[in-house]
Order: structure tokens, then C-alpha cells, then sequence
């Protein structure tokens, strides 16, 4: 529970401050064991410093409201809510110079230094996965590691950051750590460095866990999802998901599943490609994450400005049988979700060779669709009959909760120009604090 908003709320609606007290007191005892007098105190002083800070003016202290809330746009759920919130970053960011910047897409940026290719990422935790902290931090660690690599490179080190509510067990963070190690070790790739916070400091109540992971490595060749080009042909490996997929099993009854997702097939799988002579061969690489096979070849075509098709028929066997049997008993859909499977373009006289390369380390591989001319879209064929293929607005509902807040908005177009608008509102102030700064220095 976030007690400073709890607060903010109850003052901006002209709440008696002696019952903001008493309710506030109130909440803090449900999750504290300390007496009366200690709650009544920390009510006292949350109010007291959400008084002081409130009404403050100014782009230091301001922020442009857009009325659009975070899970009403799905922002973090991998759909077309998500994409567009994160297709404004690149005008706030601007032109940074990156040999592969954000506006490309990808989930890895590329500069240049030394006459090689520096690739550096960040993944966030599975959000669900606060209850399990070694899971959280081995599919997090896979996760990034999985971004390093699909851009030709070689991880080379880790960062990681791991924030845990004022209540949390100490335990969270080393059993958080113990996760990441395991891939650490398994894959010879240091955790070199990190940080340990509690969210909110003292205002937020309860154990809830969250973290992240950065990755960075080097290359000599890049794979990014920009070098598509029509006439190739998609490859992908077979997959077990990760930390959507064990978070689906965990919270929808089926806990036998998540042992399927602990494997590190994606990484030794990419691995050898980077081993061979092959991989001077290959245009692009993904993983299957961003809202399932939809989101990801959704992006690619509009990254790389051509059409892609996918070829259905071949793809249900590139799922873990117990994953798909899961997700069918659930009805999610399983283009929808993150399946944690390397995707490969590259022309079609590489791919036999790819196809060898991958399947020599256990990891099984098939073509599963092509580049070609055409707008910047994505198609599948299904039955002879080709369709569209686009994200839903969010991710395929993969829990219960899920599910049940799963709706469509209502006016879509009319949340976009307020999120815009605040994306705009946001570089208008970075210029006048630029120009403030330049004329200090």
C-alpha cells in the first residue's frame, strides 16, 4: 500500500485531517505489528510530508497530466498500448548518435567504441513473480541476456538493481541474487554490480518486490531488427516461455509447468550461432517476447519497412508440448504471449545452415515465415487464407486478475493524443531546462 498517495488522495478531496489519521493509523496496523501511538505517529508525519510537498510550482516540480492511467492504456502489457507509449520516448530522447537507438525498436541499444559494437539493455522483472524471487531473477537474467545476443554480441557483464517494499523479508534480495546467479554461472557471464533499494522508502507498506537486470556486450556484426529486408526467410526455435509463462502456471493452477521454463536453450542456442561462420550471414535476430509472435513481427515490419508473413502451420510444434497444453486448457493464445524463442531472419540460402547450427546444440528450429515487398505490416497464413496479424491491445490475458480487467477502452484514439500530448508537454520542458543549463555553463 502506498501510504503517501493514500494521503495525497484523502487531502485533495477535503478530508478532515484528524480522519485521514485514524483511517491512515488504521491501515498501517494491518500490515505493521507496533502499537497504536506508533501508527498514529507515522499517519502524522506521512500528511505532514505530503502538505509540505504539495502545491510546489514549476518544471522542477510540475508534471503535464494526460488523464490516461498506466493499466487503462496497458502500458507494460506488450499490445498496441504499450508500442505507441513507447514509440514517444524516441522524440523525447532525440537523436542521440547511437549506432541502434530507441527509436529502431529493439530491445538493446548499440554505440560504437574502440572499433567494435558496445550493446547494452535493461530488463525488468516479472511484475507477478514479487512471491518468488529466485524465478524473478532467473528469468529476468535470461531475459536480458536474450537481448544482448540477438544483436550479434557477447554478453560480458551484468548490472542489477533490486528494489523490495519496507515490509519484505531481507531474504528477497539473496534469493533474487541466487537466481541471477545461476545463470551467471551457468553462462560464464559476471554480475559485476548493482543496487539495493525498498520501494518508496518508508511510504509504501507491504513485501512486493521488484528489480531489473542490464546486460552489455560486444560485437563485431549486428543483428538488428532494421537489417530485414524482403526476401528473407523467418526462422525460429522451439520455446518454453519464462516469466509470463511461469507466472500463468503459478497463479492459474498449474505449478508442474514452470520446471519447463527453466532451461537456457535461447542462450546456447544463440551461442553457437555466434560461434560459426554462419552468423555473418544472418540479417536480424529477436526474441519472442513483446506480446507474443504478434507484437515481435508486428515491430520487425515496421522497423525494417516491409511485409512479413508467418506460415501457422508450423508453428504449434515449436511450443513445449506442456506449455501448449496449458495455454489451450486456458485459452490464451499462444501468438499472443511471450514464448521466450529465438527468432532468425536471414536469406534463404542461410538457412539450412542456421537450422543445422541451432539443432546441433538440442535446440529444434524451422522456417516459419518470409520478408517481402509491400506496406509496413504483418500477415499470417491460416488455412490457405491470409490474415491480418497485429497485437491486441494488450497482451493475451495470461492470469486470472488478467482476465478479469481484460477490456478494450473505449475511446482509444482519444487516450492517444492525450498520451502524445503529454509526450510533447515532455520535451518542451527538456529544451527549457537545456537552455536554463546552457546559460549557466
Amino acid at each position: 500500500m502506498d501510504v503517501e498517495h493514500f494521503a495525497r488522495k484523502e487531502l485533495s478531496e477535503g478530508a478532515d485531517e484528524n480522519t485521514i489519521i485514524e483511517n491512515l493509523s488504521a491501515h498501517i496496523l494491518k500490515f505493521k505489528s507496533c502499537s497504536d501511538e506508533y501508527a498514529r505517529n507515522f499517519a502524522r508525519a506521512v500528511i505532514t510530508e505530503a502538505k509540505n510537498s504539495s502545491g510546489l510550482k514549476g518544471d522542477l516540480f510540475e508534471y503535464y497530466r494526460s488523464g490516461v492511467g498506466m493499466g487503462e492504456f496497458g502500458v507494460g502489457s506488450r499490445g498496441e498500448g504499450d508500442f505507441f507509449a513507447h514509440r514517444q520516448l524516441p522524440k523525447i530522447i532525440g537523436n542521440s548518435g547511437a549506432e541502434v537507438g530507441v527509436d529502431e525498436m529493439d530491445d538493446a541499444g548499440v554505440v560504437t567504441a574502440g572499433g567494435k559494437y558496445i550493446i547494452s539493455t535493461v530488463d525488468g522483472m516479472h511484475s507477478r513473480l514479487s512471491d518468488f524471487p529466485f524465478l524473478a531473477g532467473f528469468h529476468v537474467t535470461r531475459a536480458t541476456l536474450r537481448d544482448v545476443y540477438v544483436m550479434g554480441a557477447k554478453p560480458v557483464a551484468m548490472i542489477s538493481d533490486i528494489h523490495v517494499a519496507d515490509d519484505g523479508d531481507v531474504s528477497k534480495i539473496f534469493d533474487y541474487t541466487a537466481g541471477i546467479s545461476v545463470v551467471s554461472e551457468m553462462m560464464n557471464i559476471p554480475l559485476v554490480s548493482g543496487s539495493t533499494l525498498r520501494i518508496g522508502g518508508d511510504m509504501v507498506l507491504g513485501d512486493r518486490m521488484t528489480g531489473c537486470v542490464g546486460a552489455v556486450g560486444v560485437s563485431d556484426h549486428l543483428t538488428a531488427r532494421s537489417s530485414t529486408v524482403p526476401g528473407d526467410v523467418l526462422l525460429m526455435t522451439e520455446g518454453a516461455g519464462g516469466g509470463t509463462i511461469a507466472t500463468a502456471a503459478i497463479y492459474s493452477g498449474f505449478p508442474e509447468v514452470v520446471e519447463k521454463t527453466i532451461n537456457l536453450s535461447f542462450l546456447k542456442a544463440c551461442e553457437a550461432l555466434l560461434k560459426s561462420d554462419v552468423l555473418s550471414e544472418i540479417h536480424s535476430m529477436t526474441d519472442v517476447t513483446n506480446g507474443g509472435l504478434r507484437g515481435d513481427v508486428y515491430e520487425m515490419a515496421e522497423t525494417a519497412r516491409c511485409r512479413i508473413v508467418i506460415e501457422e502451420s508450423n508453428l504449434r510444434d515449436l511450443v513445449d508440448p506442456t506449455v501448449l497444453k496449458m495455454l489451450d486448457a486456458l485459452d490464451i493464445d499462444y501468438l499472443g504471449v511471450s514464448l521466450d524463442a529465438l527468432l532468425v531472419v536471414a536469406p534463404p540460402e542461410a538457412a539450412d545452415e542456421i537450422i543445422s547450427t541451432v539443432q546441433a546444440t538440442g535446440v529444434k528450429m524451422r522456417r516459419i515465415g518470409y520478408a517481402t515487398e509491400g506496406p509496413s505490416d504483418s500477415k499470417i497464413i491460416l488455412n490457405g487464407e491470409m490474415k491480418d496479424f497485429v497485437p491486441e491491445f494488450r497482451e493475451s490475458a495470461y492470469t486470472p486478475l488478467k482476465k478479469a480487467v481484460d477490456k478494450i477502452p473505449g475511446d482509444r484514439d482519444d487516450m492517444k493524443k492525450r498520451v502524445e500530448k503529454a509526450a510533447d508537454e515532455a520535451v518542451e520542458k527538456k529544451m527549457r531546462v537545456i537552455s536554463k543549463l546552457k546559460e549557466r555553463y
